[in-house]
């Protein structure tokens, strides 16, 4: 590993055992996006409380993007290691390999779950149910209304997956994932069982959509932002509702609670960066430098500190395990490191760490690009831009023509470490077809591996992007030989409409405009292809089809899975779905 991971943890002799473990972690919310870290307009009342309360992180880094953060985040490894560099793709799916925040407590004896935005896998081996999460409630893709989502989704009732099943909800998005947290709080509690809830919003992702009574004092930024900030604002409401629970349970003492965000912001920059440069998706430090608060007044990490030593998101798990003082994967070597030391005051001999982050939104990695090399002192830009940070925490001023040694020791690190990595970008993730754990697989156009653009949200596959730049495959793999049905589908399952028909525009929503808001095109296709491996297929499109079925018999393997309709004009369309079943 090039990381340091040999760092010696505190002396934890005189902690409490088996503390219960509450994370929150908000999606596109900023470290200017709080009222806590100086935004002049956004009130947080109650996550500036835990604010007040915690050991603050201040120079915490993660990816400038959604599921390369919560990768490393739940695995303790760099993004680009366990698979995930994208957010669609393919490229979102955390590799099999890869040992999870959820496996690691539910083998120390720990009652794990995870609500809300998972974005690492909507398919079996790579959903949170398959990665040590005792139950799960959850959205598809990387956001409501993403096209592995329910269909029709849009932030308001809808239905969620619930331990895999299809679950109606009512409510705000956050509101149901903040409420289904809670009941599983409350019956661990009762029953005094240890455990962990991994609350992942999607908010205040957009598209911008939330209740009124939170976006209207904010009415007068615009639309946009009056949402983004509004659904920040329902989130503080949430986070104080779920303190009041922690206390009325009598287990606030002996929890550890974390509250964070996955990346920069996407919006909230037009208002407030906490001086940074750079937003959601940049190698400054506003697209990955975030807030990170930390409280467990049982062992007295609470009382408000800030610790400004550099530290990043594969720290997360290494230092949780040490702190709950459980078990270690075996033969698994972190590529973060235990920051127990830091937390309780115990760090003189701290070292300077170099970490790295980047931005790789591709179908494969590509070396510098869109990267970040980082000390407590400098930041290295794609291996040419040079900023002293702590003299200009703007980025503004290049001083790499200054400080060449520097320079070259960043580039050094970088180039060890891309060696490091490199070899593993070629493992692609499959998925499992045939599987009794998921069978049949909904595979969706979210995943199509291609060089280009995917229908990744439901407005698109509304729209009916066609053509060879919106087409891709599928990585597959078949577990056990047999005979299975593909059954190729322009619009999911959910809506039993024909393939060839428009679908009328769904519902708005408070906020902008929703993606089911876009008429359903209408398209003529005469022609259906499947192709898996070497063997192609094609079959007619029948009149008023509402999916068109191939039987074929597949011997285990791994090999690529693609599905298209075709017209007589010879437009080609991907089938946006396509529902894979082992018949015994």
């Amino acid at each position: 590993m090039v990381a340091a991971t040999g760092l010696l943890a505190a002396d934890n002799g005189d902690r409490p055992e088996r503390p219960n473990v509450v994370i929150v972690i908000t999606d596109d919310q900023g470290y200017g996006d709080l009222s806590c870290l100086g935004n002049p307009r956004l009130k947080t009342p109650n996550i500036d409380a835990v604010h007040d309360q915690s050991v603050r992180l201040t120079d915490y880094h993660v990816a400038p993007t959604c599921s390369p953060t919560r990768s490393a985040f739940l695995t303790g490894h760099w993004t680009n290691r366990t698979g995930v560099w994208h957010t669609i793709m393919g490229r979102s799916m955390l590799r099999e390999n890869e040992v999870t925040m959820g496996d690691v407590f539910t083998a120390g004896g720990y009652l794990t779950a995870m609500f809300g935005k998972w974005h690492l896998g909507d398919n079996y081996p790579y959903r949170p149910e398959d990665r040590g999460f005792g139950e799960v409630m959850r959205h598809g893709g990387g956001g409501v209304g993403q096209t592995p989502d329910h269909w029709d989704n849009a932030y308001f009732d809808g239905a969620y997956w619930h331990n895999s099943k299809v679950t109606p909800v009512e409510g705000f998005c956050t509101d149901v994932f903040f409420d289904y947290a809670k009941r599983f709080i409350r019956k661990q509690a009762a029953a005094q069982q240890p455990f962990l809830a991994y609350i992942a919003t999607n908010a205040p992702h957009g598209p911008m959509h939330c209740p009124p009574e939170f976006s209207k004092p904010y009415a007068d930024l615009g639309d946009k932002l009056a949402n983004f900030y509004g659904m920040i604002a329902n989130i503080d409401q949430n986070v104080g509702q779920l303190e009041d629970l922690l206390t009325e349970l009598g287990i606030r003492e002996n929890t550890i609670l974390i509250f964070t965000t996955d990346n920069g912001t996407s919006s909230g920059d037009q208002v407030f960066n906490a001086g940074m440069r750079g937003k959601k998706g940049s190698f400054y430090d506003g697209g990955h430098r975030v807030p990170f608060f930390i409280r467990w007044p049982a062992a007295e990490l609470q009382g408000g500190r800030d610790i400004n030593t550099l530290t990043g998101y594969t720290d997360v798990l290494p230092t949780l395990i040490s702190l709950c003082r459980i078990a270690p994967p075996e033969d698994v070597v972190f590529d973060g490191v235990d920051l127990s030391p830091l937390l309780f005051e115990n760090a003189d001999a701290w070292p300077d760490r170099i970490l790295v982050t980047d931005s790789q939104r591709v179908k494969d990695p590509i070396k510098w690009k869109s990267s970040a090399v980082m000390t407590d002192r400098w930041r290295l830009c794609n291996g040419k831009e040079l900023y002293e940070i702590e003299l200009d925490p703007g980025q503004r001023t290049d001083v790499a023509a200054k400080h060449p040694e520097v320079v070259q020791r960043l580039r050094a690190f970088y180039e060890a470490w891309w060696k490091e990595l490199e070899p593993t970008f070629a493992q692609s993730t499959a998925i499992h077809l045939g599987n009794p754990a998921e069978n049949p697989s909904r595979l969706t156009s979210h995943d199509w591996i291609t060089t280009r653009m995917t229908p990744w949200n439901q407005s698109q596959v509304r729209a009916a992007m066609n053509g060879p730049a919106n087409t891709g495959f599928w990585n597959v793999k078949v577990t056990r030989p047999g005979h299975y049905q593909v059954r190729l589908r322009r619009w999911p399952k959910e809506t039993d409409q024909p393939i060839a028909t428009a679908l009328p525009p769904g519902d708005p929503v408070p906020g902008q405009r929703a993606f089911r808001e876009t008429p359903g095109k209408a398209i003529t296709p005469v022609k259906a292809t499947l192709q898996i491996g070497e063997a192609t297929r094609t079959q007619s499109v029948p009149d008023g089809a509402k999916e068109v079925v191939f039987d074929l018999d597949l011997q285990p393997q791994t090999t690529t899975l693609s599905a298209t309709f075709q017209t007589d004009d010879g437009q080609v369309y991907g089938a946006y779905y396509a529902y894979v079943e082992y018949i015994p």
